[in-house]
């Protein structure tokens, strides 16, 4: 009973200073059933924005497998709240021409992060939802096993 005593408060300490080093406001995953993205499923987070003059960075992740049969992914990136309603089309790269994978391997399952936003700045303070959907004209896409979002607070000020 006595190292419990002081087990425990030491267990506190590692939690809190943990939590302390993860810049991510938002950090989702999601598996995608059989690695089979279909058009129905995206990746969606949600932020709370306090202060309007803090610069965020804002990153879709991706793991596929193998059996992705493309070198490159089309996106739909949304963003809406307080009277913002963004869309922009994005095409990340996943493989050089001749076939090699550009994320990070383990396995047949390779983990990529695409920067969508950069540096930036919400007009307004409130609630936004960012919401991801995959564009590609296969329906599902087969060979994605995970999506996310990732937002961070800039470096920049």
């Amino acid at each position: 009973m006595n190292k419990l005593k002081y087990i425990l408060p030491v267990l506190a300490m590692v939690f809190m200073l943990t939590g302390c080093f993860n810049d991510n406001l938002v950090d989702t995953n999601e598996a995608v059933a059989a690695n089979s993205w279909t058009y129905a499923k995206s990746a969606k987070a949600t932020i709370e924005i306090k202060d309007v003059n803090q610069a965020y960075d804002i990153y879709f992740k991706l793991r596929n497998t193998a059996d992705y049969r493309y070198s490159n992914l089309f996106v739909l990136a949304h963003i809406k709240g307080n009277g913002l309603n963004k869309t922009t089309r994005y095409q990340f790269k996943l493989a050089r021409a001749d076939g090699e994978w550009l994320g990070k391997g383990s396995g047949d399952i390779y983990t990529s992060d695409f920067s969508l936003l950069t540096d930036y700045r919400f007009a307004k303070p409130g609630k936004y939802e960012i919401e991801i959907e995959q564009n590609m004209r296969d329906n599902p896409l087969i060979g994605i096993s995970d999506i996310g979002i990732t937002v961070t607070k800039s470096e920049s000020k």
